[in-house]
């Protein structure tokens, strides 16, 4: 069986690699061996952080109705039990918009919760 060499295997492995890493400090960008474990250490944030970010924006999202709801007098688990008893059913994600930039449908919601809860 004749002799293998890695050479142009082993150097598209290596700058592959190396390209990846570019922006690290200092030998994480330039030493493969350094590159490769930080590289693999990324991309386990990246993967983990994708979905805390899901988390994150949620919980952005109930401290905006929460906030609102609270300038309507009322707190937040009794309006989404209220807009749940009168059947509305919009996402946390709509709710925020609303909260944020249309205030008076915000609060025709607030008044329609409260009637439900009564």
């Amino acid at each position: 069986m004749p002799r293998v060499k890695t050479g142009v295997v082993r150097r598209r492995r290596h700058k592959k690699v190396l390209k990846a890493a570019r922006g690290f400090f200092s030998g994480r960008r330039k030493h493969f061996r350094k590159a490769k474990e930080q590289l693999e250490r990324s991309l386990v944030y990246a993967f983990r952080d994708r979905r805390q970010k899901k988390r994150d924006i949620r919980k952005l999202w109930i401290i905006r109705i929460n906030a609102a709801c609270r300038l309507n007098d009322i707190n937040y688990s009794r309006f989404m039990n209220g807009l749940r008893l009168s059947g509305i059913e919009l996402d946390r994600k709509i709710l925020a918009d609303m909260a944020m930039n249309d205030s008076a449908a915000f609060a025709s919601l607030v008044v329609t919760a409260k009637a439900a809860l009564k």
